[in-house]
């Protein structure tokens, strides 16, 4: 396993990383004692980064890993987790001082540990990005300064977002989700940016929430038509070469040597076993490059997420 420092901090993540979200049962039910065994085989296989929200499952997901890390040696793991986002409506974003408070005393307790390496504003294109600025952010610095949490950073899906919190607050470190995958590589119009700032770079769900898989995309995946259409052409190819797309999702997303950790979400150890092991072979450039030429008619094919102002629609 490769480790690649994260931004000015001093975490050396896993190249990939394990996502709990699963563990929520947000892509299908999940039995505590198969949640568990896939948090143990990441750790023996060598992942150090899980990340997580209260948000995954409505508080399951963490109460599952925390479940799953008791016993574990807490230098043996770096661990991320979320505040602001609370469900899937509008209403049930709260990003203030005192909410960002109480869910990370919440977090804590239910992750089973005394402080986070990493505090997340989970989906910051939801608020109002000025009062992030002004009262959420300096919240997570103070907790940082009251040594509750160790660093602190945002999550989005709409790069104008982030890049406006960046230019404005100083982070650790940025998750962004979807935006340097096969079919986008929007990210890399912020990294310049990002790494002049010494923000470190969290690369999320690399098959692009499914997009990227033989299964194909989920009912209620946002991508428009146009970009669905342009996947499945794209697993046809790689099908069709004897190749799972999503062995090739995962090679070319941890590619990039700007990103410190690329966020894998399972629930199945075999599932683990074969992303780490696809990550380990060389990538078919030839392969690659056809695939990306398939979505060149989808370039800038992004989805509505938050509120207008903040999208990047």
């Amino acid at each position: 396993m490769q480790y690649n420092k994260l931004g000015k901090t001093d975490l050396e993540l896993s190249q990939l990383g394990y996502g709990a979200s699963p563990l929520g049962s947000v892509f299908g039910k999940v039995d505590q004692s198969t949640g568990i065994r896939t948090v143990h085989s990441a750790l023996d296989w060598g992942i150090n980064y899980i990340d997580c929200s209260p948000y995954y499952g409505l508080t399951k997901a963490e109460t599952m890993l925390g479940k799953a890390l008791q016993g574990i040696p807490r230098d043996r793991y770096i661990l991320s987790s979320k505040a602001g986002r609370y469900g899937p409506e509008q209403a049930d974003f709260d990003m203030s001082p005192k909410r960002i408070r109480a869910s990370l005393e919440e977090s804590l307790a239910r992750l089973g540990v005394d402080e986070l390496d990493i505090f997340l504003l989970h989906d910051i294109e939801f608020v109002d990005l000025d009062y992030v600025l002004a009262e959420s952010l300096p919240c997570l610095e103070a907790l940082k300064k009251e040594g509750r949490i160790r660093y602190f950073g945002v999550t989005g899906y709409p790069l104008q977002s982030v890049q406006k919190i960046v230019q404005h607050y100083p982070l650790d470190c940025v998750l962004s989700y979807c935006r340097y995958a096969l079919h986008d590589t929007s990210l890399l119009s912020i990294t310049e940016l990002l790494q002049q700032q010494d923000v470190g770079i969290i690369n999320a769900s690399p098959t692009a929430m499914g997009l990227l898989t033989d299964r194909g995309a989920p009912e209620w995946h946002p991508a428009d038509r146009t970009l669905i259409d342009c996947c499945r052409r794209a697993q046809q190819l790689c099908s069709e070469q004897g190749v799972n797309i999503t062995q090739v999702a995962m090679q070319f997303a941890v590619g990039h040597q700007s990103i410190a950790s690329t966020l894998v979400g399972t629930a199945n150890p075999q599932n683990l076993r074969n992303n780490l092991d696809w990550i380990d072979q060389p990538i078919n450039e030839v392969l690659v490059a056809e695939i990306r030429a398939i979505f060149a008619p989808c370039a800038g094919s992004v989805w509505a997420s938050g509120m207008d102002e903040n999208s990047d629609k």
